[in-house]
């Protein structure tokens, strides 16, 4: 089967979980109602259905090409990307100004899920795309921005984003590439990229490289590092494309999978030296390439939910399909599709489950995103930011991570055949590996968690979330439901028993960062899970109460959707627990820490 874009669920995370109501009440968002919500839907999955998601198998099995320099993408995936361009869906959620359709994230959001979905090495071009308007429209000059971003805003032309070199993966003090002032102010770059997505194709008419270098008079460090744009081809003054610029891609990577997304390797500088364009101030690269990182973090964990749920879907029509053994309860005489049996429903309940949470967390994040630079009231706006930067981290960490799970339980539940590269959960499994690694691994999230997210504010924003969950339990407590609805019960107490592990996390790691910093960030990514589980499970206590309250309009949709909260409550939220005793142990010196380095 190909993909089928959720809408339903979609819509009913945007306007009853998210908040979509109240977003279209902030200044200039004004058209971003539900009725323009289920049409960009509608029109995004036609688009997926139609286009993309035939694409994903013959992209797979016939990757990007490269040949003397130059990158050829997989057949149909330029007649894709124009038609891509045409429906001006890169431009969905950037400025006017610009050429953008100028709505909210929280509206592309579901958006960027079905393109991944769909095609996830076709995605990935766009997405960096993304994080290059958002790292210019920060810090670019407004010759840049006229220059640049109206051709990156309809997608004529693509961005990438340049910091790993061989030397320097997460660690960008290692940075060694060069940039030398000219006379005109520019500058001549020189060095070494990999691991550089869609950092050469045939797709676009410009690729516009942000790249990370030191000026010669840098400090050390990463306080040393400049960001600079770096075109393919020059730009001349009246817009055209001019000369070829001194940036080539030497090989494209052979990898486990996205194989139809190249992942070049570029040479900067072999011919004198390739052009490039201060963006803001000197030494402030890392700085301004977090904007970007951060878009990117957050378009990964979209990757994540996207794969996870067409993983899915594809395992739940095997399990409808596949005929295989009498069912334990003797009810049939002979074999029955295996979704009869129990523990196929126990692995497709979870994929349902895990899935369902991670895009409720990450629609609830982008309305963060929304108010942050929308709301009416600028100590609002600072809290909303606040909420959305301590969540881009768990919805990118937590999101990949249970993608890779759920995309195993999809090859399981295909048994012996899910190890066949032509049913096509394999590369489900093959694709979403990379997920937990790049933009950041799952530890470099954890660690930003921690350090950046709950330390330096001493919990406070963590505290905010807290609060959260308790008006949440005081809900589902005093509901009509409670005493009747068995979900109701399995969803207080073991949400209230997850809202107890998280506050001991916290606890443990505003004591010991200071005292114990190896305990601390032993415990890092244990952390990052406890608060993906919790706060998901928080945002499927609130579908429960969402889904009983309007059952009768819709049965078979709220009825799943109150047993899926009721599952998650019971097999998914009990795992917080446990990762809360992982978090504590690690100050235990016998545990994490207890092998010395010779003993691995």
């Amino acid at each position: 089967m190909s993909y089928t874009t959720p809408i339903t669920d979609m819509m009913f995370v945007l306007t009853e979980l998210a908040g979509l109501d109240t977003i279209s009440a902030l200044p200039g968002f004004a058209d971003a109602t539900r009725e323009t919500a289920q049409a960009i839907l509608a029109e995004g999955a036609r688009f997926c259905g139609e286009v993309l998601a035939p694409l994903n198998v013959a992209g797979d099995r016939h990757p990007s090409v490269w040949k003397g320099g130059e990158v050829t993408a997989s057949p149909g995936f330029s007649e894709a990307f124009a038609q891509f361009v045409e429906g001006g869906w890169q431009g969905l959620a950037h400025p006017v100004e610009y050429g953008g359709q100028g709505l909210p994230r929280l509206l592309a959001a579901p958006c960027l899920e079905m393109f991944k979905a769909a095609n996830l090495s076709f995605a990935t071009c766009p997405s960096l795309t993304d994080g290059a308007i958002e790292a210019l429209l920060l810090a670019g000059s407004d010759e840049q921005k006229q220059r640049y971003l109206p051709k990156l805003v309809s997608g004529q032309w693509t961005g990438t984003m340049n910091l790993t070199e061989p030397q320097a993966g997460s660690d960008l003090a290692m940075l060694r590439s060069r940039a030398v002032p000219q006379e005109d102010g520019t500058y001549k770059l020189f060095g070494t990229k990999i691991f550089i997505t869609w950092g050469e194709h045939d797709m676009a008419q410009n690729i516009v490289h942000l790249v990370l270098a030191r000026t010669p008079d840098a400090p050390p460090g990463i306080k040393g590092i400049s960001l600079f744009l770096v075109p393919k081809f020059l730009v001349d003054d009246d817009g055209c494309l001019g000369a070829r610029n001194d940036v080539h891609c030497v090989s494209i990577e052979h990898k486990l999978g996205l194989k139809a997304s190249p992942t070049a390797v570029l040479q900067f500088g072999d011919h004198g030296g390739a052009t490039g364009y201060l963006i803001g101030e000197q030494n402030r690269g890392v700085e301004y390439m977090f904007v970007m990182m951060n878009a990117a973090r957050f378009a990964v964990g979209l990757q994540g939910i996207g794969v996870a749920e067409r993983a899915y879907q594809k395992a739940a029509a095997y399990a409808k399909e596949r005929v295989q053994s009498r069912p334990v309860d003797g009810s049939s005489d002979g074999p029955v599709p295996i979704i009869r049996h129990p523990d196929v429903k126990r692995m497709l309940s979870t994929m349902r489950g895990l899935t369902e949470g991670a895009r409720a967390l990450a629609y609830a994040a982008a309305a963060h995103g929304d108010l942050a630079h929308r709301h009416f009231d600028e100590s609002e706006r600072a809290a909303h930011r606040a909420i959305y930067e301590f969540l881009v981290p768990i919805v990118k960490g937590w999101s990949t991570e249970l993608a890779v799970e759920v995309a195993s339980l999809g090859v399981q539940v295909h048994g012996g055949t899910g190890f066949i590269e032509e049913t096509g959960a394999a590369q489900y499994y093959r694709d979403v590996r990379i997920l937990p690694i790049y933009e950041g691994t799952t530890a470099i999230q954890a660690n930003d968690l921690i350090g950046r997210k709950t330390v330096r504010d001493r919990g406070a924003v963590a505290a905010s979330m807290l609060k959260r969950i308790d008006e949440t339990l005081a809900v589902l407590r005093t509901h009509r439901a409670f005493g009747s609805h068995p979900a109701f019960a399995a969803m207080h107490r073991h949400l209230e028993a997850g809202r107890v592990s998280m506050t001991r996390a916290v606890d443990f790691i505003l004591a010991n960062a200071k005292t114990d910093p190896n305990a601390t960030f032993a415990a890092s990514v244990p952390y990052l899970k406890l608060s993906g589980i919790v706060l998901c499970g928080w945002m499927m206590a609130r579908a429960l109460i969402a889904a009983y309250d309007r059952e009768t309009v819709n049965p078979a949709f709220y009825g799943a959707k109150m047993a899926t909260a009721h599952f998650y409550a019971t097999h998914i939220l009990p795992q917080a627990v446990a990762h809360e005793v992982a978090v504590i142990s690690a100050r235990d010196k016998e545990g994490v820490l207890a092998l010395a380095d010779a003993q691995f």
